[in-house]
């Protein structure tokens, strides 16, 4: 999502959740995989990451439980194995029980059957529906 920020195709939508944030209607969560994931990533997306942690609702750490969910998703084959990170932002977001988990990722994540797919786990192992929604779906259009 972060990312987002500076893609043409994204900008407009990334932008809107990002003053959604910083006017504090919403909070932003973030987890270690968010931190691994944007080691890597141009210096810009590094900054606006380390601006939505003081925003945020903390820092979701990868736990023994967020690994049997992922294990379960795999065993389900909902993704494949490489996608493992997708998975565990899923799994952190189920576990924290954050309203929605935010992305651009249409592939993996905001997707109708994978959003399916990784509900009816949850809801088999006792957690409870996870939203899954882009930026577009998310912003409060305030300042628009």
């Amino acid at each position: 999502m972060l990312g987002g920020c500076f893609d043409p195709e994204f900008v407009t939508w990334s932008d809107a959740l990002i003053r959604d944030f910083r006017a504090r209607r919403l909070v932003p969560v973030l987890s270690d995989v968010t931190a691994a994931e944007i080691s890597a990533a141009p210096e810009a997306v590094r900054r606006l990451h380390k601006e939505m942690l003081g925003l945020g609702g903390g820092v979701l750490p990868v736990t023994n439980e967020v690994l049997a969910l992922v294990a379960a998703y795999e065993a389900r084959e909902i993704l494949p194995k490489r996608f493992a990170a997708d998975m565990t932002h899923i799994a952190l977001a189920t576990i924290a029980e954050v309203d929605a988990i935010v992305s651009w990722n249409f592939k993996h994540i905001v997707r109708l059957e994978k959003i399916r797919l990784f509900n009816a786990v949850n809801v088999e192992l006792g957690y409870r529906v996870l939203s899954i929604l882009s930026p577009r779906e998310v912003t409060t259009y305030e300042g628009h």
